[in-house]
């Protein structure tokens, strides 16, 4: 496997924020779609063993690792997560999970999103990376669901069921937020639409 390994530009581009933009909306809709639906897969997770629910948490988590591969930009990945869980808000997790279960919860896991991307300064762009940054976001998810603010307040991080949602939370962002948005991201490149994207021109092999 070759890593693509670039030389690092910070400078943001009109064209950057757009797309940036336009992955943090799509995900934003999918996000809330996600809302309407959760507690199915997660109450049958939790009854086959308490903490389960962790492995779909995902599905809140991409939007970070994927505008990060994509954009590679600082912040694209922040940016992304955050914008993602105000579009989620807007639609109607507000009457779900209040600010601080869509809001709040997105910059924290946008923020360690982007620890992956920060840890090789913005210079490696790996399925790796991909997957250390999913697997970041969950960690955030994680520390943030079962802080005083988060939803499993008065459950103990290292609970039984808290160490199982960490464990499943942790495979679920870096399968689903790391490495299927690594594939994602490729087969967007593949289409031309990237082309003015370093993520566009450069042929990794996987």
């Amino acid at each position: 496997m070759a890593q693509a390994v670039a030389k690092a530009n910070y400078k943001w581009r009109v064209v950057d924020i757009v797309v940036a933009s336009i992955v943090a909306v799509a995900s934003g809709v999918i996000f809330a779609g996600w809302d309407l639906i959760y507690k199915i897969p997660t109450t049958a997770l939790d009854a086959v063993l308490p903490g389960f629910s962790g492995l779909v948490c995902a599905f809140w988590l991409f939007a970070g690792p994927l505008a990060g591969l994509i954009v590679r930009k600082p912040g694209a990945a922040i940016y992304a997560e955050l914008v993602a869980a105000c579009i989620e808000y807007i639609i109607g997790a507000g009457n779900v999970f209040g600010i601080s279960g869509s809001i709040i919860i997105g910059l924290v896991q946008g923020v360690f999103a982007e620890l992956a991307f920060v840890l090789v300064l913005y210079r490696k762009w790996n399925p790796l990376i991909a997957t250390l940054s999913g697997l970041l976001a969950g960690l955030g998810n994680y520390l943030y669901e079962f802080s005083p603010f988060g939803g499993y307040v008065g459950i103990g991080y290292f609970s039984t069921y808290g160490l199982c949602y960490l464990v499943t939370t942790l495979i679920s962002g870096a399968v689903i937020a790391g490495v299927l948005m690594w594939y994602v991201h490729r087969a967007i490149a593949a289409t031309g639409v990237l082309d003015r994207f370093e993520s566009g021109r450069t042929k990794a092999l996987v």
